[in-house]
């Protein structure tokens, strides 16, 4: 079998109206903005990867990567027999570019052999993945009104994003009020406490609620990360969240970390098989993970889904759930849930089917390679 066309579709599906942010915070608040844009404007690329015989696999790439890098790694791939790749590392250099050209080949090889993704990883641990909701920085009132809708589909946690500045102890009071107090809640102010003394001064008022805390103070100082753990029961997750460009350096960073003792908690991403091996350290370390995201569609979803049901690790919930804040997920059939999993893709490669209509309607620019 050989790769004999490559086609690429640059698309944009913006959110849903109010997935993010309450108006109160939209003028201020730049936390999502990418380069200048938000996250949700910078273009993605779909990738369909086709076979000599028919068969084709389904990539989807992050926001904002190379064309150029892209036409290389396509150059790269062209001719080659993806049945005899070395599925833990392609042909193509590293970078960010890489992980959707591996998702594409995984699905493709997975489906020539009738198989899941996750057969491809080591087999899977469950058919179902925890996942809690998400949402961006809220005013206590509308934090609680999400939690509590999120409850209602059969959530039992939400991830918040926040900032020093925010209203961050009443947020917890109200979902808490709304939700119960075994409802989950993660405060994710993607390193913006600042400093440990910040930190501390949230985490001795929420304590006694079930709240994790994601980043909360820079990332290149994990004596802080430790020093909160002695401080506070509060649990300190790391988010190590890397592109197979910087897979050594994220290593690298979990093992720092796990010297240290200095995290509860991983959150991974990256590739299939990077997030694999990362989630294998953290198992060896005896600490859980949860896997990471970008708020992405239905086939980066979907191999999200693959490589949390191959990792023992991951027991923790991920917040694999684009297809309800995104106007449109670009696949068939919507990932199925069920009261706060989403259940894992049971038919061969990463078991989802394409919209074309709905890719049609989202898509800025059509390229076939060869040209």
């Amino acid at each position: 079998m050989r790769i004999i066309r490559i086609e690429t579709f640059a698309v944009i599906v913006p959110m849903q109206p109010g997935t993010v942010h309450s108006p109160a915070y939209e003028d201020s608040c730049h936390q999502f903005d990418w380069k200048g844009k938000f996250f949700a404007d910078v273009p993605k690329y779909i990738y369909k990867v086709w076979a000599d015989d028919g068969s084709f696999g389904l990539g989807e790439s992050y926001r904002e990567v190379s064309e150029e890098l892209i036409q290389r790694n396509i150059r790269l791939l062209l001719g080659q027999d993806p049945m005899k790749m070395n599925l833990r590392q392609l042909p193509i250099p590293p970078g960010r570019e890489y992980d959707g050209f591996e998702v594409a080949i995984y699905d493709l090889v997975a489906g020539k052999l009738g198989v899941p993704v996750y057969t491809l990883l080591g087999g899977a641990c469950r058919d179902r993945v925890r996942v809690d909701y998400w949402t961006g920085r809220r005013t206590p009132s509308e934090a609680a009104a999400i939690a509590g809708m999120a409850k209602e589909r059969g959530f039992r946690g939400l991830k918040m994003k926040c900032a020093l500045e925010d209203p961050n102890v009443e947020r917890v009071e109200e979902i808490a009020a709304r939700c119960g107090p075994d409802f989950e809640i993660v405060l994710d102010p993607n390193q913006r406490f600042e400093h440990p003394a910040h930190a501390l001064r949230i985490a001795r008022r929420v304590e006694k609620y079930k709240v994790t805390f994601e980043d909360p103070v820079p990332r290149w100082n994990l004596d802080w990360y430790r020093l909160l753990r002695e401080k506070t029961s509060v649990p300190i997750a790391l988010h190590v969240h890397l592109p197979y460009a910087a897979h050594g350096q994220s290593i690298r960073e979990m093992i720092a970390a796990i010297k240290l003792e200095a995290v509860d908690i991983f959150n991974l991403g990256g590739g299939l098989a990077s997030f694999v091996k990362m989630a294998d350290i953290a198992d060896a370390a005896g600490i859980p993970v949860w896997h990471g995201t970008e708020v992405d569609l239905g086939i980066l979803d979907a191999s999200y889904l693959h490589a949390c049901a191959a990792a023992p690790a991951c027991t923790l919930p991920s917040d694999i759930i684009g297809n309800f804040l995104r106007e449109d997920d670009l696949i068939a059939e919507p990932l199925r849930y069920d009261q706060g999993f989403a259940l894992v893709p049971q038919t061969p490669g990463l078991g989802v089917t394409l919209d074309e209509d709905a890719l049609a309607r989202y898509t800025l620019e059509r390229r076939v390679y060869p040209q």
